[in-house]
């Protein structure tokens, strides 16, 4: 059980870890300019304000959650797939945009899904959950590494290539995972839109946790944006190798989730892992002023530990807090905040702030980091002040 889950997980994760931190430089190298770069990072963050939230619901109210992600994976290839193909043979980038978007629109409800999947058949969700999520880490670093070291693709289509071939063999393999039939019964139109998922927002802690995860993924969409870039302009000829830096701390912060979740109030870990978010952008303002990439490499490091501290732990959170046929609209409406709201919002103005900042050399990469920094420090007394909890049942996760 927990083997197929890791697997599944692995290659979820190695399929982005191919070519999101490559599109910058394969971009550039395509001598295409900060318009598209912000159009490409936008079609993720749409397709997560489609889709994940509709196929939730139709996974928790008509369909298996295991076929669902089957689908997902193979269509998801095919329009990678094509959408590479067009940017290696140097057409219309508008194509290579809407092809990516509608990739990414098809395979946006894989991860929400997957993690349903995973909390419905593990017997321990807090303490086994975070290892198989580590498959998708180790995922991304074996992604990384490859694309680095092995097809020499940091500026090449061939990138999306690979991804295209891994997501399809992850969609095959989904439909080998163990099945999760609908626990719903609704047939009502609301309900098969998704839109009952919003009915958790009447609750205290659900309506901040939410409003505070999409204010932080509006600085969180620089990070995969221009660090890749930053990495670059300091002389670093690796810059997708050097990125998985970022999950070792990641692995670190999955083998200790257990206790983290067993000894700390849930609030006490989302609070760690916001300040920890800031400081990871303060190193790199520092990295910034002096144009020395151990400290850009420093901030990269902290960047696993702050998205499993907070993001992790959330996906716990509402599994716990969360009926049974509304969980998967749950994972849904997470990913709607975060990688849907919050991402598109960041994504935009992380591109007039680069310009703004980098390209106009108006304080260059200190300046862009130190205002992201600041977005993210604004987060913290939000959360402090608003966030309340309630008691936990026994033997259960600590819901405060």
């Amino acid at each position: 059980m927990v083997g197929g889950l890791w697997i599944a997980f692995f290659l979820w994760g190695m399929a982005p870890g191919y070519y999101t931190p490559a599109i910058p430089n394969i971009l550039r190298a395509k001598e295409l300019g900060s318009e598209w770069l912000s159009r490409a990072f936008l079609a993720g963050p749409v397709a997560s304000m489609i889709s994940p939230l509709i196929v939730g619901a139709l996974a928790d109210n008509r369909f298996s959650a295991q076929k669902v992600v089957g689908c997902s994976g193979i269509f998801g290839a095919v329009c990678l797939a094509a959408a590479f193909s067009v940017l290696d043979r140097g057409g219309n980038p508008w194509t290579f945009i809407i092809l990516l978007a509608c990739g990414s629109i098809v395979s946006a409800p894989m991860s929400s899904m997957l993690a349903s999947i995973a909390m419905a058949h593990l017997k321990d969700g807090e303490r086994e959950f975070p290892i198989v999520r580590l498959g998708g880490t180790l995922g991304w670093m074996a992604a990384g590494y490859i694309t680095s070291y092995v097809i020499f693709a940091d500026a090449s289509p061939k990138a999306g290539y690979a991804a295209a071939i891994t997501r399809c063999a992850c969609g095959v393999f989904a439909f080998f995972l163990p099945d999760t039939p609908p626990l719903g019964r609704s047939r009502s139109w609301r309900t098969l839109l998704g839109l009952d998922a919003f009915r958790l927002l009447k609750e205290r802690d659900h309506l901040v946790f939410f409003s505070v995860t999409m204010l932080l993924s509006i600085p969180l969409a620089a990070f995969f944006m221009h660090t890749p870039m930053h990495l670059s302009d300091l002389g670093n000829k690796t810059p997708t190798a050097t990125m998985t830096i970022g999950q070792i701390s990641e692995i670190a912060a999955m083998l200790l989730m257990t206790v983290v979740m067993t000894r700390f109030r849930v609030k006490t870990v989302l609070m760690v892992a916001l300040i920890l978010s800031a400081l990871r952008y303060a190193l790199f303002g520092v990295a910034g002023i002096t144009n020395s990439s151990p400290w850009l490499i420093g901030g990269i490091a902290l960047h696993g530990l702050c998205y499993t501290l907070y993001f992790i732990t959330g996906q716990l959170f509402l599994d716990r807090r969360v009926e049974p046929g509304m969980r998967t609209q749950a994972q849904g409406l997470l990913s709607l905040v975060s990688n849907g709201v919050g991402s598109v919002i960041g994504t935009l103005l992380s591109v007039k702030l680069y310009d703004f900042t980098v390209g106009a050399q108006h304080g260059g990469w200190s300046t862009y980091w130190w205002i992201q920094c600041a977005c993210i420090a604004i987060c913290v007394p939000i959360l402090a002040i608003f966030y309340h909890g309630i008691a936990a049942p026994p033997m259960q996760m600590d819901a405060q």
